[in-house]
């Protein structure tokens, strides 16, 4: 049992745990990924305090301090929150479950799933959305990328500097790329491209082994053989995890007041999966750290939160 579970990795959740940890508060972060939105960020030159850098190596130093101070990497999917008496309890993709006294949730925007068998359970182990964070896992292994738009085309292309074999897996023949990125994409070697075709399921024992794919014009099914899948079908914020626990508006955001407090007692929020209009980093990142706050008043009844009033 932690005092915390963040569920989420970004600049919000990193925060978050940096305050949660230096208040002595047990804490676990859940993440496909440590980063987020961040990794995917080549050039920061407005976060105050931090020279000009790549958006991996803002977030590294987020990670850092994080863990100085006591977080817990859990990698992997949340696929479900309940409530269990005063506590919560977090089910994994895998089945695991993890539980903790309260809640904060710093998802942000999630990548778009394929909804097919095997990516809930190989999310972390295999399944990625990062080919920038995670490429360099797969020297001299065969990988697959799934997409059509410059995001797909450009992680074919920076895999291929490090994996044997890149599959481009597209429903259509043709791409909504830029047109140099799709010559580019179409002249590298290393890139097979899979078209008109969609995965359907993946496969695989701790780790994917194969992704199945299914053409959607013969309805001809191919299982190839893969050590990484990486998803590049763009992003959607997908709060139905926390919808039948805490409130939500019309945009699918999760309501916070302005001390982050859900509209249920335990669950706290931060970033850009909240009705925050500014979607930062510097706004997620001090949205993280008031949600951590507010949790230590949560738990402990201090009024720490306020000590600045006499």
């Amino acid at each position: 049992m932690k005092d915390v579970i963040i569920i989420g990795a970004g600049p919000a959740g990193l925060a978050a745990a940096i305050y949660t940890g230096r208040k002595r508060l047990s804490t676990s972060i859940i993440s496909i990924d440590i980063g987020g939105q961040g990794n995917l960020t080549s050039h920061i030159e407005n976060y105050p305090g931090a020279l000009p850098q790549t958006g991996p190596e803002l977030i590294e130093k987020f990670q850092t301090q994080a863990q100085k101070f006591g977080a817990e990497f859990v990698f992997g999917k949340a696929i479900k929150i309940e409530k269990t008496d005063n506590n919560f309890q977090v089910t994994m993709g895998d089945k695991s479950t993890h539980e903790a006294k309260s809640l904060i949730l710093t998802f942000g925007k999630v990548p778009r799933q394929l909804g097919i068998p095997g990516e809930d359970e190989f999310f972390g182990k295999g399944v990625s959305t990062c080919a920038t964070c995670d490429g360099p896992l797969y020297k001299d292994k065969i990988v697959a990328v799934v997409g059509g738009g410059n995001s797909a085309l450009e992680a074919a292309n920076d895999l291929s500097h490090f994996a044997s074999k890149v599959y481009l897996i597209h429903r259509r023949q043709e791409f909504r790329a830029d047109e140099l990125t799709i010559e580019k994409t179409k002249n590298n070697p290393q890139v097979e491209l899979v078209l008109d075709s969609v995965p359907i399921e993946i496969n695989g024992d701790k780790f994917v082994n194969t992704v199945v794919t299914e053409n959607k014009i013969t309805k001809e099914t191919r299982e190839i053989k893969i050590d990484g899948l990486f998803l590049e079908i763009g992003s959607v914020v997908d709060t139905s995890i926390i919808k039948d626990l805490a409130d939500i508006n019309e945009h699918s955001e999760i309501i916070i007041n302005e001390r982050c407090e859900t509209s249920c007692p335990g669950i706290f929020a931060a970033g850009d999966v909240t009705n925050t209009p500014f979607k930062q980093a510097i706004v997620a990142a001090g949205e993280g750290a008031k949600a951590a706050l507010q949790t230590y008043t949560y738990l402990t009844g201090s009024k720490a939160t306020l000590d600045w009033k006499k």
